[in-house]
């Protein structure tokens, strides 16, 4: 089976950066991409920004400008959050797509005060 373990979330106030962590494990015969996901409170979730096998990136317009996604490795990704706002607050989940299949992480909260 595969997981995905998320670190880095907490409470930061307006302006101030946060680094998220996620790092996979399990039988992975290919990952198509890894990405992050954010949900805020009776919403679904949506997509913040996603890295390709062969570093390709992707971010929501919100984003960007602000938020870098990166990986050091095969199995791990990161997400650097700068100059956050308080409607960044959600619940942020970790992503990896393979073979059309999605794995989630247990997510992480992330809180930006005014």
């Amino acid at each position: 089976q595969v997981q995905l373990v998320e670190s880095g979330g907490g409470l930061v106030q307006a302006g101030g950066s946060l680094r998220l962590s996620c790092a996979a494990s399990g039988r992975i015969f290919r990952i198509d991409y890894m990405g992050w996901y954010r949900q805020y409170p009776g919403n679904e979730r949506e997509l913040v920004a996603t890295i390709t096998e062969g570093g390709t990136t992707n971010y929501a317009d919100s984003v960007k400008g602000r938020f870098t996604i990166s990986r050091d490795n095969a199995k791990k990704v990161y997400l650097q959050m700068n100059s956050l706002k308080p409607e960044d607050t959600a619940v942020y989940y970790c992503n990896l797509r393979s073979f059309w299949n999605d794995y989630w992480g247990q997510g992480t909260q992330v809180t930006v005060s005014s």
